[in-house]
């Protein structure tokens, strides 16, 4: 006899939810206190659900079984639930925290005036809601819009829970497609790998095929080379050569490379990619990435061609007054590259570390005297460093430019910036699309100066600007070499430039040095002497903020030394639980107040973007928000679903870092790191280091390192625009 043969009849149960003890979106997996029909006291239920909220009423289809840790409890096959009918559960539910503006008081007022009639005042005659004591016109409008979002929500995760599809993400759709969002789920699913953060080609791929898509079904096909050219994308290319492009969509899906040449036709017709032929490589791009290729390289060509408009100087005078008030005189390199900046419209200032950028970015300034200069950086960090060395307000990109969100600037061609000299920092961090957005609302008559470190890695999102500029020489650029006595005088910056020269640096431990290199081969061993170094050792000998001061860069993500394994651990040691400490757990992540958190993502809305960096001030539950205090003392609240933007930050990608400084670098080194070590990487992460840079793990991964140079290349068409004709 089979296990289901000789298993009793399920039985059915029927209350309401007393309590949610436990739930996670990802897997609808709940553990519940429920209320049986007739029944005094509430029993433990566990089973599977979209959503599930304190007041509902259910009916369950299962067996009861004894457990040792939680005694008799009933184990459920099917879980269905509904809105209550009852006094007491229409309480319960209303004053849960699903509603914005309820609380469990205004549940019992509104329950004592409305009784079972409430959902349908609040969704169709909302104005009575303002008969009861405390609810006003404001109140009233948060009460509907609330219902109505928390209705469209569920209705969404029961459409992806019965496609075998984790719910986590259903409110980032209800806000992306609004009332629409179960149409164009219905209608074409490859639309949210496309258009909503952390849903990819895969899951989008489920639900069709749940809908019934064929394997090679052509909508099927041309999702999956839109998605190569996304996923090419995602890892800093703007284009693909043409075969490369249909290799991988072929092979994502799994069908005849014909099928994949008739999605290519079909979508050049369309214009949904373009296709074009550099250097005698057939490429194909995104028409985004392409247009935008396209703006920067026909701006940077009309820049180029115009002469300056600088004041006129009498040079020699001036350098040496601006030296005298500042202290700071110009070395004949320094000053060859201000008479250089002088001579052009648009100019790139390049160098590494310690060759006097900073000095002579100061110089230019105090030289230009009363014209309007603009100073902007990618980052909040890079700018507020940039404020700070300057004495003068700097904006990052986002802000100078006005985003909007939705692709939109609040500054454009038609409405150009207004200045006349600008100035923007860490330029090798500036991705294609923001490079273009830039250049197009430059006024007509604006000098340009772009700085930055080009050895540097690329930028996190697609293109590598600076360094395709430099490389065609199609823009005038200053490269600073030369290594001035004080910075010469820090081991951080001569270590960085022997890496940068393909030499390892002096590892030999030395009194009061920046630099330290702490040999531990053993992954696991490594792993427990860079908790103690940020727990104890440091702040002890430093006196170093172990969360505000220290931070750890690490090549990758995955595996026992990336960022989620030593945030984890991170986290354990420097802000463990505790009785006084909220905490939420999402998409994989325990939030607790106090973290470490920075923003993977472009958020318009909430004005804050990929790479600021946060704490959690505050996790409150009716209704549940987290709230974070980014640098600068802004706060930003966020709702359990948005949390995906969010990760830990004790530990961060070298990628992440960049355009930002810390007083402490703590940076592992690993063969584990295999794959991704190479020169600019380790380059990248020392240079990110103010006062303290150590190094810990093995010296041959090290040596690897600083070997591999450019292994990682990118694709991209700028070059080949500026160069061509």
């Amino acid at each position: 006899m089979s296990d289901a043969e000789r298993r009793p009849p399920a039985e059915v149960l029927r209350g309401r939810v007393e309590r949610v003890l436990y739930h996670t979106e990802d897997t609808g997996y709940c553990i519940l206190k429920v209320l049986p029909e007739g029944a005094r006291e509430p029993v433990g239920l566990v089973g599977r659900t979209p959503r599930v909220v304190a007041g509902e009423a259910f009916e369950a289809s299962g067996h009861w079984q004894s457990t040792r840790d939680y005694g008799r409890q009933f184990k459920a096959d099917s879980l269905q639930l509904e809105r209550p009918d009852s006094p007491e559960g229409i309480e319960r539910y209303l004053g849960s925290g699903l509603v914005e503006g309820i609380g469990p008081a205004y549940a019992k007022r509104l329950v004592a005036r409305f009784g079972a009639g409430i959902f349908d005042i609040i969704e169709n005659e909302s104005a009575k809601l303002e008969e009861v004591e405390g609810i006003g016109r404001k109140r009233r409008q948060e009460i509907r819009a609330s219902w109505l979002k928390q209705r469209a929500v569920h209705a969404i995760m029961v459409f992806l829970h019965a496609h075998g599809v984790s719910s986590a993400r259903a409110l980032r759709i209800y806000k992306t497609y609004g009332d629409d969002a179960l149409s164009v789920l219905q209608a074409n699913p490859y639309r949210l790998a496309q258009d909503i953060h952390g849903i990819g080609f895969k899951t989008a791929d489920q639900i069709a095929r749940q809908l019934g898509l064929d394997a090679d079904a052509p909508e099927r096909v041309r999702a999956a080379l839109l998605h190569s050219l996304a996923a090419a994308a995602g890892n800093g290319h703007t284009c693909l050569p043409e075969n490369e492009a249909l290799d991988q969509a072929r092979e994502l899906i799994g069908v005849e490379a014909a099928a994949v040449r008739e999605a290519l036709a079909f979508l050049s017709g369309t214009g949904d990619l373009v296709q074009a032929v550099q250097d005698g490589v057939a490429k194909l791009w995104l028409p985004a990435l392409r247009t935008a290729e396209i703006h920067i390289a026909r701006r940077l060509r009309e820049l180029v061609a115009r002469p300056p408009d600088w004041p006129q100087i009498d040079l020699e005078p001036a350098l040496a007054a601006i030296a005298e008030r500042t202290g700071k005189p110009l070395a004949p390199s320094q000053v060859e590259a201000v008479r250089e900046v002088l001579r052009r419209r648009v100019l790139i200032l390049t160098g590494g570390p310690g060759v006097g950028k900073t000095t002579l970015v100061n110089t230019l300034l105090e030289l230009l005297g009363d014209r309007e200069i603009v100073l902007a950086a990618p980052t909040g960090r890079a700018a507020r460093r940039l404020a700070e060395s300057t004495g003068r307000e700097a904006k990052t990109l986002h802000r100078l430019l006005e985003a909007q969100g939705g692709g939109t600037w609040g500054r454009h061609r038609g409405r150009p910036l207004e200045g006349q000299v600008f100035v923007c920092d860490e330029a090798s961090m500036i991705d294609t699309p923001l490079m273009a957005h830039f250049l197009a609302a430059l006024p007509a008559e604006a000098h340009l100066l772009l700085v930055g470190d080009a050895d540097q890695l690329p930028s996190v999102g697609p293109g590598r600007v600076l360094g395709d500029l430099l490389a065609c020489g199609a823009v005038p650029a200053v490269r600073l070499t030369e290594i001035f006595r004080q910075a010469a005088a820090s081991r951080i910056i001569t270590s960085a430039h022997a890496i940068n020269a393909g030499s390892l640096p002096d590892l030999k431990p030395a009194r009061d040095s920046d630099f330290f290199f702490l040999d531990e081969p053993d992954p696991e061993t490594l792993r427990t002497t860079l908790v103690e170094l940020a727990r104890t050792r440091l702040p002890g000998k430093y006196g170093f903020d172990p969360v505000a001061d220290l931070q750890v860069l690490t090549p990758m993500n995955r595996g026992p030394l990336g960022t989620r394994a030593l945030n984890e651990a991170l986290q354990a040691a420097l802000n463990p639980p505790n009785e006084t400490k909220f905490e939420i757990e999402r998409f994989g992540v325990t939030f607790r107040v106090g973290d470490k958190v920075i923003q993977t993502n472009n958020n318009y809305d909430k004005d804050v973007f990929n790479g600021d960096i946060g704490h959690i001030a505050t996790i409150d539950t009716e209704p549940l928000r987290v709230s974070v205090r980014f640098d600068g003392g802004r706060r930003v609240e966020y709702e359990p679903g948005e949390l995906d933007e969010l990760q830990l930050a004790y530990a961060l990608s070298i990628h992440k870092s960049q355009g930002s400084e810390f007083p402490c670098v703590l940076l592992p080194v690993s063969k584990q790191h295999y794959v991704m070590l190479e020169r600019s990487l380790i380059y990248t992460a020392l240079t990110r280091a103010r006062k303290l840079a150590v190094l810990i793990g093995d010296p041959a991964a090290l040596e690897m390192a600083v070997r591999r140079q450019s292994s990682r290349r990118r694709w991209t068409g700028l070059t080949g625009l500026l160069t061509e004709g």
